[in-house]
């Protein structure tokens, strides 16, 4: 007497019923390669419950119960995910960045590492000198000497990109800090 192995009484089932299972399944989810995919889905759970399918009277109809099953969770699932998408709504159109914030962008990425540092938290995120001193872990005479190199450098490099007309901007009278720097020396 020769006793059926578990893998070859599976091989066996896959061939009887494999057919038949994906044409039941493609008119129950009404498209072939999803009920391609819960019928293999079943047979990879039917490998490890070998023993329940072979004490059940239809081995067949186990798998059709849990391929069904697993159509119906991928369903559900996919519902859940149109409802969610459905309901994230698209965020609002956002204006490009302004030609003059561009070319600031692109001055600060040409300052040397520690200037673009010191000008972008001091002047960017509103940090006071010497909490800008704090972070970069150097004197606050340093941060300064910082903030005052990368001001003239990027002053030079917005000049050069023709932010402002050059005679307008010399005819204009010093702020307050330009004079003070102007009169530090």
């Amino acid at each position: 007497m020769v006793v059926e192995t578990d893998e070859d009484f599976v091989h066996g089932l896959y061939d009887a019923s494999y057919r038949r299972l994906v044409g039941q399944l493609a008119a129950v989810t009404g498209d072939r390669a999803e009920a391609e995919d819960a019928v293999q889905e079943a047979f990879v759970r039917a490998v490890g419950h070998v023993r329940t399918l072979r004490g059940t009277d239809n081995p067949e109809a186990w798998l059709r119960t849990v391929a069904v099953n697993v159509a119906r969770t991928r369903w559900r699932r996919r519902e859940r995910l149109r409802v969610l998408t459905r309901r994230c709504e698209e965020p609002p159109d956002l204006p490009g960045l302004s030609p003059d914030r561009v070319a600031l962008v692109a001055a600060l990425r040409r300052l040397p590492a520690a200037q673009r540092e010191a000008v972008a938290l001091h002047h960017l995120a509103d940090l006071p000198v010497a909490e800008v001193a704090a972070t970069q872990g150097v004197p606050v005479g340093t941060v300064k000497a910082r903030l005052s190199r990368g001001r003239a450098a990027l002053a030079e490099m917005l000049r050069d990109h023709g932010g402002e007309d050059h005679d307008a901007a010399r005819s204009r009278p010093p702020t307050t800090a330009r004079t003070t720097e102007v009169s530090r020396g």
